[in-house]
């Protein structure tokens, strides 16, 4: 828990991780791409504020002792949620799997909440071992990696007819939130396999489904929005947004966040960490801090309340995902629901003045 000026936040970090890119992991045979990959990644990491910059290698695995520290003990994190990502193409034991993320849940089962995953060129396999998976953590959500490579494929969309039979499987089980990286690339996989654009197909096709779209489509942040305000169950997952833009890029994360205020909403924005690529302690002071520039190029974005920095920072998340949050941390009136008309619905009814 969070308290500035009185007010009190309860944050959900929406998007953490656990890995493991130490050399050690390196597929034999694949070393350019496994240090490519967690070189491109400490590349983000030094966007942050250079006080919370590390070296090297201890960027590649954090010991259970530094992700205690780092996101509950000074992070300000009541509840993390990991999302897994496998790339055992490149990393001998998976890069941040289900099974890593699963041994810290054993000890920390009220502070963590454990997402699975899948890829759809598994075939029966994978839909076998998600029900394994799910009947062993009962998994609220999924993270999904379009771009992943494997076996010669480099990318899938959730367009599939394959990726279709997936998210049956997921609806069929229970597995309400649906995570897919369609953000920045990371090297050495192909930008164009995280395109946004499949996402609206799924959406619309599995309305029982949330699908919280990672790193907003950037650098497609028009894509995302124009998208978003007309699939009720899609929503901004700010990992990041918040991490790479806030400090390195002020005037583009004030256009990000104006962007997705005026389209998206402030119901449908969710904070995430990207731990550890960056911390989330810096991150969730910067963000209560933060306001909307008075500079005439921002005069027609909204400005963030207190109540709309506690819904993005946990209480959204916390809605999605069932988590109990203590009463001084909520809202004074109730959070609004689903009956509630979303930014930009007029697009949808056909009521707009166009």
């Amino acid at each position: 828990m969070y308290e500035k000026d009185g007010e009190k936040y309860f944050i959900v970090d929406s998007h953490s991780h656990f890995w493991d890119a130490s050399e050690e992991n390196w597929v034999a045979g694949a070393e350019q791409y496994a240090k490519g990959w967690i070189d491109c990644f400490y590349g983000y990491h030094k966007l942050g504020p250079p006080s919370e910059q590390w070296d090297w290698q201890r960027f590649l695995k954090v010991s259970e002792e530094d992700f205690v520290r780092d996101v509950f003990d000074e992070g300000h994190v009541d509840v993390a949620i990991f999302q897994s990502t496998y790339l055992r193409e490149w990393y001998r034991n998976g890069f941040n799997t289900v099974e890593r993320n699963g041994s810290l849940l054993e000890r920390y089962p009220e502070r963590l909440i454990l997402n699975g995953r899948w890829d759809p060129r598994e075939g029966d396999a994978g839909l076998k071992q998600l029900e394994e998976d799910h009947k062993r953590y009962n998994f609220k959500g999924v993270k999904l990696y379009t771009a992943e490579w494997r076996e010669g494929s480099r990318g899938w969309t959730l367009r599939d007819p394959e990726a279709m039979r997936f998210l049956e499987k997921t609806q069929e089980l229970g597995i309400k939130n649906v995570h897919v990286h369609k953000g920045p690339t990371i090297w050495p996989l192909d930008k164009d396999a995280f395109d946004v654009r499949d996402v609206d197909t799924a959406a619309t096709s599995f309305t029982e489904l949330n699908f919280i779209v990672e790193h907003v489509g950037l650098p497609r942040i028009e894509d995302f929005c124009f998208m978003a305000v007309q699939e009720p169950n899609v929503y901004a997952g700010l990992s990041v947004v918040v991490g790479g833009l806030m400090y390195a890029r002020p005037k583009f994360f004030a256009k990000v966040i104006g962007e997705l205020m005026f389209w998206v909403g402030e119901d449908k924005m969710l904070y995430g960490g990207d731990y550890n690529i960056w911390t989330p302690k810096w991150q969730v002071e910067g963000l209560v801090d933060w306001q909307m520039p008075d500079d005439e190029q921002f005069t027609d974005y909204a400005k963030l309340t207190t109540d709309t920095k506690k819904k993005i920072l946990g209480l959204n998340a916390a809605r999605l995902y069932g988590i109990e949050v203590p009463a001084e941390c909520q809202l004074g009136a109730a959070t609004p629901t689903g009956d509630v008309e979303q930014p930009g619905e007029e697009l949808v009814s056909g009521t707009a003045g166009l």
